[in-house]
């Protein structure tokens, strides 16, 4: 074959592809465009994958709150009075985990590490809760507490990821990205998915936990800000107007257009949506972003400050936004990270503090939605990425400082709202709130509980990818039926 026919053959290949109509790139356009065709019918904005839900929905949204760093179990939710008697003691063996990231077992065993926290019985099924949580307290009854929650890894970005998108590394949809594909939205004119963060950290897993992965990057979460602009880079440049904006997004299509004929990429076609969101969002977000125009009360309920970036701030903009039809709103707080190797991030300080900045307005929120009739149809999620151990971490032989270390084998977590179990607790440890003895609960397992309440069977939301079919649970779980009512 000489030159020119190479050639000639490479450009009928092109050719076929950029414009059979059974094209590869055509049939993921078609796919595409006839779910966004659908939207206008059905949702009013992104439509979902699925034509209906696999079964009746529970909860239609969803409010999920990490706190990046792990809290500690023994010291807000799973009380052991076995640690404060044995506070200071060698440890026995048989307690120690398998992996930790930085405990030292050789020579000589840790210390038992007691809590140094009062535990008081509250609500109807008499849960132990921490001093560190009093609004909690007046809450407990709307929750179903998780005390039983395993996963497989012991360090926080392997975690993270693990707990957001069914994998240990990056490149898989999140949890969010899932829920917006199978469902879309109810807004066209706000993202269906957002993400709010606080604290002085992206998570360690970075922006892979709210990453779209290999599905449209439309389902990606669109990073929000309490304070500043609400969405970078969403406002106009210095000296453009808006009808400026709207003449050079006319323009822009209708170039993004032609390349989309040529070659048919759906992510020209989600390139060409979200510019069109983006110029919608300008009008749109400013609005639902602003808590200012708040009742003072409900400020105060929360401990919200316009104008700052705060903790408070974000769960009551979490609010606003279910409120306005964002499906899925992630909350990210850093700083639970209790190793205890400075006052920077041990429990009686670092612990303390955390909790004080974050216990009211959680509780605020759950009070807000019941009381604006949203939380029968929200889901709430409250956890970390793993949990802690029950002996003192004493890194470098430092024991001033009380810190423990991380442990994969059980966390508590909790949930609320949409179709949950409210005032119970499932699952137990063992007498030192270190292996699971009763009703384990796999990261798996409580994603597919939380694709159940949505009305998802997880292994049928699905996505073809390289030739297979992928999910969130990653080929295992089993939705929790004992959480939900």
């Amino acid at each position: 074959m000489n030159p020119f026919q190479f050639q000639q053959q490479l450009h009928s290949r092109r050719a076929f592809l950029g414009n059979s109509a059974m094209g590869l790139g055509s049939l993921g356009l078609a796919t595409l465009l006839g779910q966004q065709l659908n939207a206008s019918d059905s949702h009013g904005g992104l439509a979902g994958a699925l034509p209906a839900t696999h079964f009746p929905a529970k909860a239609k949204r969803v409010i999920y709150i990490h706190m990046l760093g792990a809290p500690s179990q023994h010291d807000l939710l799973d009380h052991k009075p076995l640690l404060q008697s044995l506070d200071g003691k060698k440890a026995p063996r048989s307690i120690l985990p398998e992996r930790s990231a930085f405990l030292n077992t050789n020579p000589n065993p840790p210390l038992i590490l007691g809590s140094p926290f009062k535990f008081e019985q509250v609500g109807g099924n008499g849960l132990w809760v921490s001093e560190l949580l009093p609004h909690f307290k007046t809450i407990v009854d709307k929750t179903c507490v998780i005390r039983s929650m395993q996963t497989d890894q012991f360090n926080h970005a392997p975690a993270e990821l693990l707990l957001h998108t069914g994998f240990p590394v990056q490149g898989r949809p999140s949890t969010g990205a899932w829920v917006t594909y199978g469902l879309g939205s109810e807004n066209s004119d706000l993202p269906s998915y957002m993400v709010l963060l606080s604290g002085s950290n992206l998570p360690a897993g970075g922006t892979a936990d709210f990453g779209s992965g290999f599905l449209p990057s439309v389902y990606q979460g669109v990073r929000a800000r309490s304070k500043g602009d609400p969405v970078l880079f969403l406002s106009n440049p210095e000296g453009m107007k808006r009808d400026d904006r709207r003449r050079h997004l006319d323009a822009l299509g209708a170039l993004n257009q032609e390349t989309l004929k040529d070659f048919g990429d759906p992510e020209t076609a989600t390139r060409i949506a979200q510019y069109e969101m983006a110029f919608r969002m300008q009008a749109s977000v400013p609005e639902v972003m602003d808590i200012s125009k708040e009742p003072q009360s409900v400020l105060d309920a929360y401990g919200a400050k316009p104008g700052h970036g705060s903790f408070a701030n974000n769960c009551l903009l979490a609010r606003k936004l279910c409120e306005s039809g964002v499906r899925f709103v992630q909350l990210f707080d850093w700083g639970w990270d209790s190793h205890g190797t400075g006052p920077g991030d041990d429990l009686v300080h670092a612990l303390a503090g955390k909790c004080k900045q974050t216990d009211q307005p959680v509780a605020a929120l759950i009070k807000d939605l019941e009381q604006r009739g949203l939380l029968e149809d929200t889901l709430v999620v409250w956890t970390g990425e793993f949990g802690r151990t029950a002996v003192m971490e004493a890194r470098g032989g430092n024991i001033t400082f009380k810190g423990r270390d991380h442990h994969p084998g059980c966390f508590t977590s909790w949930i609320a709202g949409g179709g949950v179990k409210a005032g119970t607790v499932y699952g137990q440890t063992d007498e030192w709130g270190q292996k699971v003895v009763e009703n384990p609960v796999h990261v798996y397992d409580f994603q597919a509980t939380l694709l159940h309440l949505l009305g998802m069977e997880h292994t049928r939301l699905t996505y073809r990818f390289q030739g297979l079919d992928f999910r969130l649970t990653n080929f295992r779980g089993n939705a929790v039926k004992g959480v939900m009512s």
